[in-house]
């Protein structure tokens, strides 16, 4: 059985806009094995997708280099054989452990001139191919042709037993719909809508007879607890009361989805779930959650997008402005769709 490996990125929601790439590889090759090489955090959400056999975990930190580390980890990646090897993070060292594999065929972008450890060179058009999404499923066709459109739908598998543990384990009440907010993101503050605009959102929602669930990790746990006041315990903070798995679970239950442009908007695009996705300093153009069913909020500033962690001008306006009327008239549009 042919082989392939992929060497997943760094991050949750790059890993589900790598899944149009998957999905075209099964598509091209049926009968084929597709492992991916991932670290701990992106790994429970690769392990959901249909299309990934196996997630070998790799290791290494954010950074770390460890050369002898990642030649030991490609000696013994060698004796399964892979075909090919296709590297989506653009580092230099994340191409070391397919070459030191032996696999015969490598395949990425060009990134930090990786000209030998990859012979299968891809030169990125970034005014082609606009979306992230785009640019890894091109890696799927040979490096002269753009990538088939349109792009695959995302999808992850959903555990219901562990669903119904979860349930039980945090005392959770599904008697009235259930909103999910996201209210943490991981790049910086700038892509992270105010906490009492989510607070204020959170009221108006329990007015309307739904329960608002907080998803994220341990880091994100004061942010939430910070709205959980703010709404006078309008919500319920899951904050790092969970793992990523059992926040899909608990995640595709939601009605609809209120996020910043983080992972989780990802995940929740790849659920199916509808999604109101608030975008600051990133942009809706490059990275929207793949999904029919989701409202890009945006203000549009002539200062945004900056792709900073920190506003550069100091003021927030592009998510400080952009108020909880606005979000909330968004579900609603989202709910006439589904109605």
């Amino acid at each position: 059985m042919s082989r392939t490996l992929i060497v997943a990125p760094n991050w949750i929601g790059d890993a589900l806009l790598a899944q149009p790439l998957f999905a075209r590889l099964r598509e091209q090759r049926p009968g084929e094995r597709i492992d991916a090489l991932a670290p701990p955090w992106t790994a429970p959400v690769l392990g959901r997708m249909p299309e990934i056999d196996e997630v070998i975990q790799s290791p290494f930190d954010h950074g770390e280099f460890k050369l002898a580390a990642r030649w030991r980890l490609g000696r013994r990646l060698k004796e399964r054989g892979f075909a090919r090897a296709i590297v989506l993070p653009n580092s230099w060292k994340s191409a070391l452990v397919p070459f030191f594999a032996g696999i015969p065929e490598r395949i990425g972008y060009v990134g930090e001139a990786r000209y030998g450890l990859l012979n299968v060179i891809h030169k990125l058009d970034e005014k082609a191919l606009p979306l992230m999404a785009e640019r890894y499923a091109k890696l799927a066709e040979d490096p002269s042709e753009p990538p088939q459109r349109p792009l695959p739908r995302v999808r992850l598998r959903v555990d219901e037993a562990n669903l119904i543990i979860n349930i039980g384990r945090l005392g959770l009440d599904r008697s009235r719909p259930v909103v999910a907010m996201c209210p943490g993101a991981e790049y910086g503050p700038a892509k992270r809508w105010p906490t009492r605009h989510f607070a204020t959102l959170a009221r108006k929602l329990r007015a309307r007879g739904k329960t608002v669930w907080l998803f994220g990790s341990q880091k994100d746990r004061p942010v939430a607890d910070e709205i959980v006041a703010l709404s006078d315990g309008a919500c319920v903070n899951l904050c790092g009361r969970t793992n990523l798995a059992s926040a899909i679970d608990l995640m595709s239950v939601a009605q609809c989805v209120v996020t910043n442009d983080s992972g989780l908007m990802h995940v929740a695009a790849a659920l199916g779930r509808p999604i109101v996705a608030l975008y600051g300093s990133s942009s809706p153009h490059h990275t929207p959650p793949l999904s029919p069913n989701a409202r890009l909020v945006t203000l549009s500033l002539e200062c945004s997008p900056c792709y900073q962690r920190e506003c550069p001008l100091g003021h927030f306006k592009c998510l400080n402005d952009l108020e909880p009327e606005r979000v909330a008239a968004e579900i609603d549009k989202l709910e006439t769709t589904a109605a």
